[in-house]
């Protein structure tokens, strides 16, 4: 009998269109403390991977320049039968291109308002990302579920 974890992960197609569809990734770094740091970031993805930006200094960007392990997890569903998630363990590269940067804030700004941040120049642009760096996940392991697949057998 196959296992219920077999039943419920979604497929390499499912994944990446739960990716490209999702809202908010919780985003969890290894803190100062031993704790981990959690927080909720937009995101994109580009080039099969998933990007956000953050300000340089920001404390995720400690955590990852002392340890890039980085989690971060999308989840969608009210009711049981509609729980679907999506982990992904990685490492995280920081960024450091103001270009590249500018690219992901637009590219998240299209996302969640529909037109790139900032709009007024390509000089506003690189001038927004300054402070700011891009972080790609790199995945090592991916672990998903879809409890609508049990068909309301739990």
């Amino acid at each position: 009998m196959p296992s219920r974890r077999d039943q419920i992960k979604l497929t390499d197609e499912e994944q990446k269109a739960f990716l490209e569809e999702g809202w908010t990734l919780q985003v969890a770094s290894n803190g100062p403390k031993g704790y981990p740091h959690l927080v909720a970031m937009w995101y994109i993805m580009m080039d099969g991977m998933v990007h956000f930006t953050t300000f340089g200094k920001s404390q995720k960007i400690v955590n990852l320049q002392r340890d890039p392990k980085i989690t971060v997890m999308l989840e969608s569903g009210k009711k049981y039968e509609e729980l679907k998630g999506l982990v992904i363990e990685g490492e995280a590269e920081i960024v450091e291109d103001t270009e590249y940067t500018a690219n992901v804030m637009a590219q998240v700004g299209n996302k969640y308002n529909g037109i790139p941040i900032p709009t007024e120049t390509p000089e506003a642009a690189l001038k927004a990302a300054s402070k700011r760096v891009a972080v790609r996940i790199k995945p090592v392991d991916i672990y998903s579920w879809d409890h609508g697949k049990l068909g309301g057998q739990y």
